[in-house]
């Protein structure tokens, strides 16, 4: 009954009526892929945060209060004479700072270098993700325009042999028409009727996967606010769209800004060989009483270097050289199809062509121009400037 009493709620709200805009607004504030992308991006500033807090000084303060009780013999390797056997138990108490700073390690470095830029690749990807949620949402909506125009042409074909039927009905009543006539007209109705719930079927279709995509309550009707029109479309030539895509998608950018950070992290362990230099202390007021406390303190350089660490650092560079190699054929894999892609989708002549040879399907080819100009914009990785702005 909940269940129930829940969806007859949800269908009796207002329709949600949306602009392509609105749309498009939408789905980059609520589509899960891109509320993902975002934490990752957050995720990434985060390790940025972290590699960085590495190269910088670091400071601790401490107090702390103990008691101390200790085995003469073993502490001198032998008694001494005329004293007990140990020393204690007495407290200590002691409160100050601590200190440590890397002021020679290139490994530190690099990995700063490379969490700077697994943060550019995060972002390239939020890009990604954004420009893809645009593309489905804008072909949705294209196509949910075409199936309500063509419900709306169903639904006229529909009143126009309603009217024919009609007019044969009444001719064959008054004996100016046949029974034949009758019977065509009356098939055609009813031909034009399933066309009719054909298309409403399409279209209850088209605007589900929208709210889908949208990621609202599917339950919820969804009006287009936007007529089908076209667009004016500038033509682009080829090359200049291939350069431009080259520069501009967020897939070539995340791939480039992996590579980057795989670069950094071999260079990180091959450099692991090299001499580490840091300096460290502390200061503390340190006593057996109050009364008794003085200053007590160490300050220090160190300069440490591996003489064997059982094959880590070649393990760790033969992992960066095979990570390397995979983005490079993902690369080659993307320049692929992308040149595929692009070559297809930027034939605005060939589309302006169809569109003028369409007069007798004029709702397919407002779509496919509008789907093209999608394509086009996805392609040249501009969807987010394109449609929302």
């Amino acid at each position: 009954m909940l269940l129930a009493a829940t969806v007859a709620f949800a269908q009796g709200s207002a329709p949600l009526r949306l602009t392509l805009k609105q749309a498009v607004d939408l789905a980059l504030q609520q589509n899960p892929y891109v509320i993902l992308a975002n934490l990752n991006v957050s995720q990434s500033r985060q390790d940025q945060a972290i590699a960085r807090s590495g190269l910088l000084p670091q400071l601790a303060g401490n107090v702390s209060e103990s008691v101390h009780r200790f085995n003469i013999e073993t502490a001198f390797g032998s008694s001494i004479p005329g004293f007990t056997e140990h020393a204690g138990p007495y407290w200590v108490a002691q409160a100050g700072a601590s200190f440590s700073a890397p002021v020679f390690d290139l490994t530190l470095w690099r990995r700063y270098r490379a969490a700077q830029s697994a943060l550019s690749a995060s972002q390239a990807q939020e890009t990604a993700a954004r420009e893809e949620s645009v593309i489905l949402v804008v072909s949705q909506y294209l196509g949910a325009q075409r199936a309500a125009a063509e419900v709306a042409a169903a639904q006229s074909r529909v009143d126009l042999a309603q009217a024919l039927y009609s007019q044969a009905a009444d001719l064959q009543k008054n004996g100016a028409g046949t029974g034949i006539d009758t019977l065509r007209a009356n098939v055609q109705l009813q031909n034009e009727k399933q066309r009719l719930i054909t298309a409403r079927t399409s279209l209850d279709t088209a605007l589900f996967g929208l709210a889908r995509l949208l990621n609202v309550d599917p339950h919820r009707n969804i009006e287009l606010a936007d007529q089908v029109s076209f667009f004016e479309t500038p033509a682009a030539a080829a090359n200049e769209t291939l350069e431009r895509a080259w520069a501009d998608r967020p897939e070539m950018r995340q791939i480039a800004a992996q590579e980057r950070a795989v670069r950094l992290q071999a260079a990180a362990a091959s450099e692991e060989r090299l001499p580490k230099l840091s300096v460290s202390g502390y200061w503390f007021d340190q006593g057996l009483t109050p009364a008794t406390v003085i200053p007590v303190y160490t300050y220090g350089a160190s300069l440490d270097f591996p003489l064997f660490t059982g094959g880590r650092i070649q393990a760790e560079q033969a992992k960066s050289d095979l990570a390397l190699r995979q983005l490079r054929q993902q690369e080659q894999d993307l320049r692929d199809r992308f040149q595929a892609g692009v070559a297809n989708n930027i034939e605005v002549i060939t589309a302006q062509d169809e569109l003028a040879r369409a007069n007798d399907n004029q709702i397919a080819a407002l779509y496919r121009y509008n789907q093209s100009r999608a394509d086009l914009a996805h392609a040249s990785g501009r969807m987010e400037a394109l449609y929302a702005q």
